[in-house]
């Protein structure tokens, strides 16, 4: 598959070549020898790319899908995500409220304004959070106000009155590299999208809309399909990086060989590789993946133990029920047999009585 890809991109080097680069420049291989076994692979990997490459390793996707640069490639997969064709109006500051641990695992967050006034916010985690719900709803309550604020300061420059129907939708898109629990439990499928309606069939035009893409199932779900959709051209794109799904990729789309292209270029520049290896940014969000992957692991675990705490309660409230029982069944057996015993005594058979 290697030789494959090497057929579409002969810029990929082989393992054995990358190695030889680094070991004859005195500062690459210092800094390379200072690396984890793990993080050594997943270098060597990057650079040679003959394993495929992983689109989402930061800065790639920053590079690939910069709208300031290549806007119309967000513009493509916004269509595909929004199944209709969108033009990108503006670029906007991405001056949304975050907790601090919320920006900790995101990989790239973008805000555009469409043709048609409407906001889309693009986000992609590492890792999705706890509380995806409730994370998505303030999200996309933040975006909303946002849209309602620019409509309404827009009127006032204009001298105009402002409306309700000035205001336009907003989208909350968010792709998981790797979902949570959640979405496991609702099998095959890995796209969700949540609008408001009311259960009356009333037909009011209700402005948010959450769009999540679980990338993980994505590459479950499709690992021996076809590609038959513009949406499934993108998500293989930026969610599987595999030789055998790149070059399907391409027998599909052949206009995904330029950003495979770019990709390669970058992964080639070996210097620049290894100082993405030690960029602030990403030496953060190393320690932000493993400090939240810890913490889930410690909420799972108390989690575990309150289930069991809860069933041991249980089972010992059976039990104590189950001894009053046996008690309350003894006590009436024993003032039976003394009824009895007093019947006898006075010559009175129970069979006597009424």
């Amino acid at each position: 598959m290697a030789n494959a890809l090497q057929g579409y991109f002969p810029q990929i080097r082989t393992r054995q070549e990358v190695l030889e680069y680094i070991f004859h420049k005195r500062e690459l291989r210092r800094r390379f020898q200072t690396l984890t076994d793990p993080q050594k692979k997943e270098f060597l990997d990057l650079c040679t790319g003959e394993k495929g490459v992983n689109v989402l390793s930061d800065p790639i996707v920053k590079e690939i899908l910069n709208p300031e640069i290549h806007k119309e490639r967000l513009e493509d997969f916004l269509s595909a995500v929004l199944e209709r064709r969108v033009t990108i109006a503006q670029i906007l500051p991405n001056d949304s409220v975050r907790l601090t641990d919320e920006v900790s695992l995101i990989i790239t967050d973008i805000v555009v304004c469409l043709e048609d006034g409407s906001l889309a916010n693009i986000e992609i985690q590492k890792i999705g959070y706890a509380f995806p719900g409730q994370r998505v709803a303030c999200y996309s309550a933040d975006l909303l106000l946002r849209q309602y604020k620019r409509a309404k300061n827009k009127r006032k420059k204009e001298r105009e009155r402002f409306t309700y129907r000035d205001v336009k939708k907003v989208y909350t898109i968010v792709l998981f590299e790797k979902s949570t629990r959640e979405f496991h439990q609702i099998k095959d499928r890995y796209l969700h999208r949540s609008s408001q309606k009311f259960d009356t069939g009333l037909k009011l035009e209700m402005l948010q809309e959450n769009i999540l893409i679980a990338l993980d199932i994505f590459r479950e779900v499709t690992q021996n399909k076809r590609i038959e959709t513009p949406l499934e051209a993108w998500l293989t794109f930026l969610g599987c990086y595999e030789p055998e799904r790149i070059l399907k990729l391409l027998e599909y789309e052949p206009e995904f060989e330029e950003l495979y292209r770019e990709v390669y270029d970058l992964c080639r520049n070996i210097e620049g590789v290894m100082k993405m290896f030690f960029s602030k940014e990403l030496l953060e969000l190393d320690r932000n993946t493993v400090k939240y992957m810890v913490e889930e692991l410690e909420e799972q675990v108390e989690e575990e133990k309150r289930k069991q705490k809860e069933g041991q309660r249980k089972l010992q409230a059976e039990t104590e029920k189950r001894r009053k029982a046996e008690q309350h069944s003894a006590e009436q057996a024993e003032r039976i047999a003394a009824l009895e015993k007093l019947l006898q005594e006075h010559g009175i058979s129970s069979q006597d009585l009424p």
